[in-house]
C-alpha cells in the first residue's frame, strides 16, 4: 500500500499546540515532538469503528493489545516479557514523574543526562528533589554521557538515573557497549534505572539495533523500569497510551502506589489507537521511516553548509540538534522566530546555544522553513 507523506493536512483550526502557538503569526512550526502526518489508515479505521459503537466507559488493555505488544518486544529484541510485568499508563510523561515521586525523596536525588528532554528536567524539580546532571560530550559526531564526571560528583544518596534510549535531543542510538557502561555505573552506585525507550521504534541510520536496557542481562532487568509507548511512532500522542515494563515486583508494587488515586487508566479509544497501530502499523512505519530520512539528509545538507552552524548526525528520532554557537547571536531560538522559523529553544533542554529542528512533515514545508533559516543566517553573517 502506498502512503502519502507530502499530503497537505491543515491542523490551523485543530486546537493543535503545535500550530496554535503561531495561529496569528507567518511562523513555520517544527517544535513540539508530534508530527504533521495523517495516522496509519488502520488506526483510523480501528477508531471510526470503535466510535461508531457508540459507547466509552471504563476500558482496560485487550488481551489482544497485550499478546501483540509483548509478540513485539520477542521480534525486535528477543525479550521475553510477561504480562504482569507490563502497567498501562495514559502518558510516558507521567511514568518519569512516577518514578521519580515513587523513587526518590528530597534526600534522595536523581541524575540524567544533559541536555535532555525537558520533562525529565522539570520531574525532579516538580518532586523536590536534587537532579545531578551528566554532561553529553561530543565522540565521533555522536553524544554520549560522561559517566566518569558524574561519579565524581555523587554524594551517595542518589537513588534514580534517569535514561533516554534513543537519546532525545540528539538522536544517539546506543550501542550495546555504551548501554552496558551505564548499566555498570548503576549497579556499582546502586541505583535504579528509569529508560525512556519511546522513539526506539524511529531509528533512521541502517544497521542500527535499538537495543532495550532492561534486555542486557539480569542485573539490568531487575533495577530498571522501561517506558514505550506508541505515539511518537504512529503520531497518536494526543491519545496517550504509554506501557512500563518493569520485571521488579517490588519496584513494579512502588510505582502502582504511588499512581493510586492521581493517575488515571488509560483511555479506551487510546487503547483501540494502540492495539491497531501495533497488530496493523508496520507497512505504514516503514514508509515513513523512509520519508523521514529523506527529511534527515535535507535538514543535514541544508543546516551543515550554513556558517556558525553545526548538526551531527541523527541515528534515530525526527528530531535535529542545531548547535548554534557560531552565530553572533545571544538567542538562537528567538532569532530563528523572527525568521519566521519555530523551534524548540535549546534553554529548555539545557544549553542555550543550541535549538531543535522537528522534521515530521511535509517535505515542501521543510523546504520553506529551511530557505528561511539559510536567509537569515546568510544575511547575519554576510
Amino acid at each position: 500500500m502506498a502512503f502519502n507523506f507530502d499530503q497537505w493536512v491543515d491542523r490551523s483550526h485543530s486546537e493543535s499546540v503545535k500550530w496554535d502557538r503561531y495561529h496569528d503569526r507567518d511562523i513555520i512550526p517544527l517544535w513540539v515532538a508530534d508530527s504533521d502526518f495523517r495516522s496509519p489508515p488502520a488506526v483510523i479505521d480501528a477508531l471510526q469503528q470503535r466510535v461508531a459503537h457508540g459507547v466509552f466507559g471504563y476500558s482496560h488493555p485487550s488481551p489482544v493489545l497485550i499478546e501483540v505488544f509483548i509478540r513485539r518486544m520477542v521480534e525486535r529484541y528477543s525479550w521475553h516479557i510477561k504480562p504482569e510485568w507490563l502497567i498501562f499508563l495514559p502518558g510516558l510523561v507521567c511514568g518519569l514523574n512516577l518514578c521519580v515521586r515513587a523513587f526518590t525523596d528530597a534526600d534522595a536525588g536523581t541524575l540524567a543526562p544533559a541536555p535532555i528532554y525537558p520533562p525529565f528536567r522539570k520531574a525532579a524539580a516538580f518532586a523536590g528533589c536534587r537532579q545531578l546532571s551528566i554532561p553529553m560530550q561530543l565522540r565521533a559526531q555522536r553524544w554520549l554521557p560522561d559517566l566518569s564526571s558524574a561519579a565524581s560528583q555523587l554524594n551517595g544518596r542518589e537513588k534514580l538515573l534517569l535514561l533516554c534510549n534513543p537519546h532525545n535531543p540528539g538522536g544517539t542510538v546506543y550501542r550495546r557497549n555504551e548501554l552496558l557502561a551505564q548499566q555498570q555505573f548503576a549497579q556499582a552506585h546502586q541505583l535504579i534505572v528509569c529508560s525512556d525507550e519511546i522513539h526506539c521504534d524511529l531509528l533512521l541510520e541502517p544497521g542500527l539495533q535499538h537495543i532495550p536496557f532492561a534486555t542486557l542481562n539480569e542485573d539490568a532487568a531487575q533495577r530498571s523500569i522501561t517506558l514505550m509507548s506508541p505515539s511518537k511512532t504512529f503520531n497518536i500522542a494526543g491519545l496517550g497510551a504509554s506501557m512500563a515494563i518493569v520485571p521488579n515486583s517490588e519496584l513494579r508494587r512502588a510505582l502502582c502506589r504511588e499512581r493510586r488515586g492521581i493517575v488515571p487508566e488509560v483511555d479506551v479509544l487510546a487503547l483501540v489507537a494502540a492495539q491497531a497501530a501495533y497488530c496493523h502499523g508496520q507497512p505504514w512505519l516503514d514508509a515513513q521511516l523512509d520519508y523521514l530520512r529523506g527529511n534527515r539528509d535535507l535538514v543535514m545538507a541544508c543546516i551543515t553548509a550554513l556558517p556558525g552552524l553545526q548538526l551531527q548526525p541523527v541515528e534515530a528520532t525526527y528530531l535535529a540538534w542545531i548547535d548554534c554557537s557560531g552565530l553572533p547571536v545571544d538567542n538562537p531560538h528567538a532569532f530563528f522566530e523572527q525568521a519566521g522559523v519555530g523551534l524548540s529553544p535549546g534553554l529548555e533542554f539545557g544549553d542555550r546555544r543550541f535549538v531543535r529542528l522537528n522534521f515530521a512533515c511535509q517535505r515542501a514545508l521543510l523546504q520553506r522553513a529551511l530557505q528561511r533559516m539559510s536567509n537569515a543566517v546568510q544575511a547575519l553573517m554576510g
